[in-house]
């Protein structure tokens, strides 16, 4: 986990559920109910407007980031395919997320995630891989506890050009427990209400602090029901992919 997960609230939907001021006006994403990585994904963050005071106060939006982090550091955008999820065990140390887990953190909004669990025919002895999709009891919305980082397009000469900066962000995880342990040793780390403003303010910096904000989905109380595997295929989306299906 996560490798895919499902996000299809609007911003309209998504903006007072996280206290966001302002809802997208010209920047929109379809519902997606397959999303992979290198999607783009609504996030909730607080930053400092690139054209105002650096003195001024943070200000929360919602925006579409690029899921896969790329390090500030990296020469190549493709090394964020392969950052999809960051290691609550490590994510405070690991050069490639300890400055984003200090300073920039952010919320992915999604209404469930999809995991896949080894299934072994006793007769042919061969296995399988079963999706299943994991979600609230209540199919309340999950704001899973992410990160998130700029990197500088070397190719783009101007600064003040919008395609020179790219953003990105990663997902925390955990070790599975309730119904996504029964499929998967891995899910990711959800953020309460009552955490989302310490978790967004990036003024708040102390680790230890930051890492006892962070709790399971839904409290561990969610449900995971077995899904075809046309979900296997990036190219698949719709609202069939969540029907149930004889694993």
């Amino acid at each position: 986990m996560c490798g895919r997960y499902v996000s299809t609230r609007s911003p309209a939907e998504l903006a007072p559920l996280f206290q966001v001021p302002d809802v997208p006006a010209k920047e929109t994403l379809a519902p997606n109910w397959n999303v992979a990585p290198t999607n783009q994904v609504w996030a909730v963050l607080e930053r400092t407007p690139r054209d105002g005071d650096e003195t001024a106060p943070a200000e929360r939006e919602l925006r579409p980031l690029r899921w896969g982090l790329v390090p500030s550091w990296a020469k190549d955008v493709k090394i964020g395919a392969r950052m999809i999820n960051a290691r609550v065990e490590t994510v405070h140390e690991k050069p490639a997320y300890r400055r984003a887990f200090t300073r920039r953190r952010c919320l992915l909004p999604a209404d469930g995630f999809y995991e896949w669990e080894q299934i072994k025919n006793p007769d042919t002895g061969k296995s399988r891989k079963q999706p299943y999709f994991i979600h609230p009891e209540d199919d309340q919305v999950m704001a899973l506890a992410g990160l998130y980082e700029y990197w500088r397009d070397p190719a783009v000469k101007e600064d003040d050009d919008p395609a020179a900066w790219l953003m990105t962000c990663t997902i925390i995880t955990t070790e599975a427990t309730d119904a996504a342990g029964r499929v998967h040793p891995r899910m990711p780390l959800a953020l309460t209400p009552n955490h989302y403003d310490a978790w967004l303010d990036p003024t708040h910096q102390d680790p230890d602090e930051l890492r006892a904000l962070l709790g399971q989905p839904a409290e561990g109380h969610l449900r995971a029901r077995p899904v075809a595997t046309a979900v296997n295929n990036v190219r698949n989306n719709g609202p069939q992919l969540l029907d149930e299906h004889p694993a």
